[in-house]
């Protein structure tokens, strides 16, 4: 039987309330521990597979999956060690290749360092940096679109001449934060209001702000009307710990607003929730495609956990990051098969990985989701879990969005008072069944 607590005094109450937020305090500020590979040099600690478990013949398995879709490279970490780096055909450690629109999530990570360091607002106008005309759509709807319109995919520009920036192409569709629709133009013009803000070029303020804290490589190019990253896997993968330690390398701050941190990996609107600060979410009940703007009602990587956010690219290329597995994943390659989208790729590799290891009593049962349900979502209070009665026997476990457990219970009904507002992962466990929730905390 799951412990029931009863307050028999309102003292009792407010001294439940101080230690839940006593606990939340203490354990949401300790930073994930990872390793961290050294800023000069190749070295890399790597972690066994057998010391997780992970079975050689799905391993394997994994491998001829990635083969078959003409994959260049991929790795996987945990903690920050490696576990998992594979290359493929005539590609090496040492090869350099296009991160295509993953590099759109790193643009997005140094307009919040410039925004840190007060040189940008996501509610400038873009024409504050851009200048009056940058675009086709009269004054009043112009002046609508912000930085943060540019970030969100919401600018309300027509989105059918993809990747021009010329103000001729860049024509009034919706007013800007009414209509998402995947637009490479508002983005590429992303690097113009960068470099207006800062007074540097993109890869000068990408190299001193964020590649030589971090001992990454690699660099922007521009061509045919896009921003593009080029660089080898282990700097994409350097970038994705980065990110999934918080901004923190070592013991460096690289990126010290955590508050943006949060809001880039979490949704930012309602009309995409699977849309961050451009980062796609997984977790979320529907998602709108990259080409026509169509809604498609299911998560978009059913396979992989629910926290998983991730920099995704044309081909392929991504970095997902897990953050309650600690994982970092990071592949590079050609087009996809003509049997998987770039998103059911990413889905089926994630499904992969989930099957990796050797406890998993059948491949079947480790896939499967406990049929419950969780409300209300979202809740001021208490969170009730739906398909399940009180003497069942469950664990449930509440993880900030960073990956940090700051709860745990025994009991379907889970009181979040204490916590701040924000978004909060909900891992349900019953026998071998478990399922993940996002869970928003007014």
């Amino acid at each position: 039987m799951p412990k029931i607590f009863i307050f028999d005094s309102m003292e009792h109450l407010k001294l439940f309330a101080l230690v839940i937020t006593y606990l939340f305090t203490t354990l949401c500020c300790a930073q994930q521990v990872n390793y961290f590979p050294p800023k000069i040099g190749d070295a890399w600690e790597t972690t066994s597979t057998s010391d997780l478990g992970w079975c050689t013949d799905s391993i394997n398995s994994l491998y001829d999956f990635l083969d078959s879709l003409d994959t260049k490279s991929f790795i996987v970490l945990k903690d920050g060690k490696i576990v998992l780096e594979k290359y493929f055909g005539t590609y090496k450690k040492d090869s350099t290749y296009f991160w295509f629109s993953a590099g759109k999530s790193f643009m997005a990570t140094i307009a919040g360092k410039a925004l840190e360091e007060g040189l940008l607002d996501l509610n400038d106008k873009t024409s504050d940096h851009l200048g009056l005309g940058w675009s086709g759509v009269q004054k009043e709807k112009e002046d609508l679109i912000t930085v943060w319109h540019q970030l969100t995919m919401t600018a309300g520009l027509d989105e059918t001449k993809f990747a021009c920036t010329t103000p001729s192409c860049l024509n009034y569709i919706a007013d800007a934060g009414t209509r998402w629709a995947y637009h490479n133009g508002p983005y590429a013009l992303m690097k113009d209001v960068l470099e207006n803000a800062t007074g540097s070029t993109l890869n000068a303020y990408t190299n001193s702000k964020i590649k030589t804290p971090i001992g990454m490589k690699g660099f922007w190019i521009s061509f045919l009307g896009g921003n593009y990253y080029i660089s080898k896997a282990r700097d994409m993968a350097r970038f994705g710990l980065l990110i999934a330690n918080n901004g923190i390398w070592n013991t460096d701050t690289v990126l010290k607003d955590t508050s943006y941190l949060r809001q880039m990996i979490t949704p930012s609107q309602n009309l995409n929730k699977s849309y961050g600060y451009l980062w796609w979410l997984n977790g979320q009940d529907s998602y709108i495609t990259t080409g026509a703007p169509t809604l498609i009602n299911q998560t978009i990587a059913p396979n992989a956990p629910m926290d998983v956010y991730t920099a995704a690219g044309l081909r392929g290329q991504f970095i997902s990051i897990s953050p309650s597995n600690g994982l970092v994943v990071v592949r590079q390659g050609l087009s996809p098969t003509s049997d998987y989208t770039e998103f059911e790729m990413h889905d089926q590799i994630w499904k992969h990985i989930m099957n990796l290891n050797c406890n998993a009593t059948s491949i079947q049962t480790a896939n499967k989701e406990l049929n419950v349900s969780v409300s209300p979502n979202p809740t001021k209070d208490i969170l009730t879990i739906n398909g399940l009665n009180s003497e069942d026997k469950v664990i449930v476990k509440v993880f900030s969005i960073d990956g940090v457990l700051v709860a745990e219970t025994q009991s379907i009904n889970l009181s979040l008072q204490g916590l701040e507002a924000g978004v909060y992962l909900i891992n349900i466990t019953q026998d071998e069944l478990n399922r993940t929730f996002k869970v928003l905390k007014n």
